[in-house]
């Protein structure tokens, strides 16, 4: 029915303008490696063809931001629809993301990032994360709206027409497949031609889901129309997409089959029996066909089945039903099996044998239940609130741009007052707090000469000061970060305003600097205090693989500073049990350390290394050493142990004391060794430990 989804990236792919020579979104080095890699993954080579592109790409002397993130979308690709590795195929559609919106400059950033977002978008609703995944598929229908490329937006209302169908919500799937055959148009390529089909036959759908049986009827009538006309011109050159599913025969006839199904529905409605079952078996024998949509065959043998059960043909819906049967060892539909043995039931009730009857109907109810939990969260999921919450916020932002420079200053001035305000309130309610806790913690110091009894109560009210003032450091944290985070963005703003003098422009990126450098001090400030409380996401978790993520994605930031990341990772597969999130962090801050911390065009060395307790992470720099009289301070929070990167980068001397609270937390340990010579070498212990059966 709506097989073609796995299409849609290519859609967007194969659907760009042609560029003149030296305007292209790929680099002339990498469109020839593409070329080839393509083929081989078209042949079904996929370790071969994705070697040949990771290989081939890191000949390419200067990658244009589209090459990057091609050759991550067609590892996400591969991993996604070829092998069913969802997560994995989630860090690459990461890696899409993130070289996408490197370069807002970029001129074909729209592209970049539309086909990133709706990468992730899937990924995310395979993975049931319906909230990320709208989000996703909202950013790309934005991007494609202030762009006006309708192959984006058709590719959005697509995906939300697709949702709302199968949340039963087919009036408003309706309406979203009407606009996408809308946005889309006939750019001579089949994948659009064979989508636009789709939607054609998606549009009758929804109406016969609606029993809407003449409006369904004309839009199946259109689809197997669109179908026969645009033929001859596509017979000869359909393309292969990079990774085929189950379906490699005759497009036109698949097709075809498909909407006779529907129209056969239709029909056995009207009380056109002998139509209905014509043209359901014509379906049968074009999607039964080795290489075709085998599926769509099956569930329309269940149409059929249908047919003969209302008509009371007993002998024929036996002999289908024996058919559908034969095949469940090679084509097992859950939907038909399903359905399989609830007309198995109703066979057995015709032929009054009602234990066999209530055995089937118990298998199929249990099918039954199976089927709608896994569609219970969707359907469970308001996406047209979300999307409408995501467009109030985006006209508020639209709305919040559009202001005046000099209402900038002013507002710019107003929170400024405001800030100062608030911090003189509370330095002084911190101070009035301090001196009080002060008087309390003196008298109970005179006191405790005097009686034991006292200690007890001593020892509480210090245990209620430290958590009060924990409680405090926070407040004051997250009062600070929205106020500070306005000064930020509204200076950022201000910057570009022609009219400022040299000097004024000056002043304001003193301000937007301090301002982002207070905003990562008091980011880091609110993780100190959340990791004490907050409960670890643990989880099965791959070493080798998330430390050559962490590393990855810092060779960039290397790269800037000439230097090379060196990883020696384990021999064979290692997990374990830890938090994916936490010690991502922790190994990414000690790489980030490594390269604030080096020399211009020095080596960084990562290891994983494993002993008979569990592993050990050793990340290895050529920089300036710790000195002796900072070393018993490298751990501690706010620690005065903190000094510029040898490229003149700023240091708030939290991110050691949160990477040795995670260690800490899943029972492991972090040291040093460090020396002005040799550079330092942070080691992390993490414990052979699994999961819960």
């Amino acid at each position: 029915m709506l097989w073609l989804c796995f299409a849609a990236l290519f859609i967007i792919w194969s659907c760009k303008p042609k560029q003149k020579k030296g305007d292209e979104r790929f680099s002339p080095e990498f469109t020839k490696i593409l070329k080839h890699g393509t083929a081989l993954l078209e042949n079904h080579k996929n370790e071969e063809g994705l070697r040949y592109i990771d290989s081939g790409f890191n000949t390419v002397a200067s990658p244009t931001t589209g090459d990057y993130v091609r050759r991550h979308g067609l590892h996400y690709m591969v991993l996604r629809r070829g092998m069913g590795e969802i997560e994995k195929s989630l860090v690459y559609a990461d890696s899409m993301v993130y070289y996408a919106t490197r370069n807002k400059k970029d001129k074909y950033y729209a592209e970049n990032l539309a086909e990133a977002s709706f990468s992730k978008g899937d990924a995310l609703f395979d993975l049931k994360r319906y909230d990320e995944s709208y989000q996703q598929y909202y950013e790309a229908y934005l991007i494609g709206q202030n762009t006006l490329n309708r192959v984006m937006l058709s590719e959005f209302t697509y995906r939300m027409a697709l949702i709302m169908f199968r949340q039963g919500n087919y009036e408003l799937s309706k309406k979203y497949f009407k606009e996408s055959y809308s946005q889309s148009y006939d750019n001579n390529e089949f994948l659009m031609f064979y989508r636009r089909q789709e939607v054609l036959d998606n549009i009758g759908l929804c109406y016969k889901k609606l029993y809407q049986n003449d409006t369904a009827l004309y839009y199946f009538q259109k689809a197997l129309k669109f179908i026969n006309d645009n033929e001859p011109r596509f017979k000869k050159s359909i393309p292969q997409p990079v990774y085929r599913q189950q379906v490699t025969g005759d497009h036109f006839d698949i097709a075809r089959g498909v909407v006779y199904g529907n129209i056969a529905e239709i029909y056995q409605r009207q009380g056109r029996y002998a139509e209905a079952a014509d043209l359901l078996k014509k379906s049968i024998a074009i999607n039964l066909r080795k290489g075709n949509d085998n599926n769509d065959g099956q569930l329309t043998e269940i149409k059929l089945a249908k047919l003969w059960l209302e008509r009371n043909q007993i002998d024929s819906l036996k002999q289908i039903l024996d058919d559908i049967r034969s095949q469940f060892d090679t084509l097992r539909n859950e939907e038909a099996v399903a359905d399989w043995n609830n007309l198995m039931a109703q066979y057995y009730l015709r032929k009054r044998d009602f234990e066999k009857a209530a055995n089937f109907l118990l298998v199929y109810d249990e099918k039954k239940d199976s089927l709608n939990k896994k569609l219970s969260d969707l359907i469970a999921s308001d996406v047209t609130k979300q999307v409408a919450s995501y467009e109030s916020q985006r006209k508020i932002e639209l709305l919040s741009s559009n202001n005046k420079v000099q209402r900038i200053y002013l507002v710019t001035a107003v929170v400024i007052g405001i800030l100062l305000l608030s911090i003189i309130i509370l330095v002084y309610r911190n101070w009035k707090r301090s001196r009080t806790a002060y008087q309390v913690v003196n008298n109970l110091n005179e006191q405790i000469n005097e009686q034991n009894s006292v200690l007890a109560k001593a020892l509480t009210e210090l245990n209620i000061n430290s958590r009060e003032k924990d409680r405090i450091l926070r407040t004051v944290a997250h009062d600070l970060r929205n106020p500070i985070g306005g000064i930020a963005s509204l200076t950022t703003a201000m910057i570009d305003d022609a009219g400022l003098t040299h000097e004024q422009q000056d002043l304001i990126n003193l301000i937007k600097d301090t301002s982002y450098n207070t905003l990562e001090l008091i980011n880091e400030i609110m993780e100190i205090a959340n990791n004490n409380n907050a409960p670890l996401r643990m989880e099965n978790v791959e070493i080798n693989s998330l430390v050559s993520n962490s590393v990855e994605l810092l060779r960039f930031k290397a790269a800037e500073k000439q230097q090379r990341i060196e990883m020696e990772l384990l021999p064979n597969e290692k997990e374990l049990y830890i938090s994916r999130e936490k010690i991502w962090r922790v190994i990414s801050n000690l790489i980030s350390n490594a390269i604030k911390f080096s020399q211009f065009g020095s080596i960084i060395n990562v290891r994983v290394i494993e002993d008979t307790e569990g592993v050990r992470i050793a990340v290895n720099d050529r920089g300036i050493g710790i000195p002796d009289k900072l070393k018993s301070q490298i751990f501690n929070m706010f620690t005065d142990a903190k000094r510029p990167g040898t490229g003149g980068e700023k240091s708030f001397g939290l991110g050691l004391s949160i990477c040795k609270q995670i260690v800490e937390k899943h029972n492991g340990r972090i040291w040093f060794e460090s020396s002005a010579e040799n550079g330092t070498t942070f080691y992390v212990k993490l414990l052979n430990t699994s999961s819960a059966a």
